[in-house]
């Protein structure tokens, strides 16, 4: 079960911050680290088995104060729609500036489109 944990850890300086993803990343079953938040102070996990607890222990002993946020599972339907979510606006009117030439094989159109 691929899952994404988010971690709260105190971050002093950038020589903690790389430090804290170093061993997270070092934990088994860990695919992505991250860092997200206002203060930089989050550290976004994915992985398939990972132990939140474990990690935040090993984060608590080697960086300094840590929390868990949130744990939630990663679906994969979720991930693909993500990727390919388009939005489209069909009663949104068209910018007045845009200018829409029609591409047409005739050369009789001086706006018309052609491939050389």
């Amino acid at each position: 079960m691929k899952q994404k944990i988010v971690i709260r850890v105190q971050i002093k300086c950038d020589k903690c911050r790389s430090k804290a993803m170093q061993l997270v990343a070092e934990a088994d079953g860990v695919d992505s680290v991250a860092i997200e938040g206002e203060n930089k102070d989050q550290l976004v996990i994915v992985g398939d088995g990972v132990d939140p607890a474990n990690v935040t222990l090993v984060l608590r002993k080697k960086v300094g104060r840590a929390t868990i946020v949130k744990v939630e599972e990663v679906k994969k339907d979720a991930e693909k729609k993500s990727e390919t979510t388009v939005q489209w606006y069909p009663n949104y009117p068209p910018c007045p500036q845009t200018v829409w030439y029609d591409c047409e094989s005739s050369s009789s159109n001086p706006n018309a489109c052609s491939i050389m």
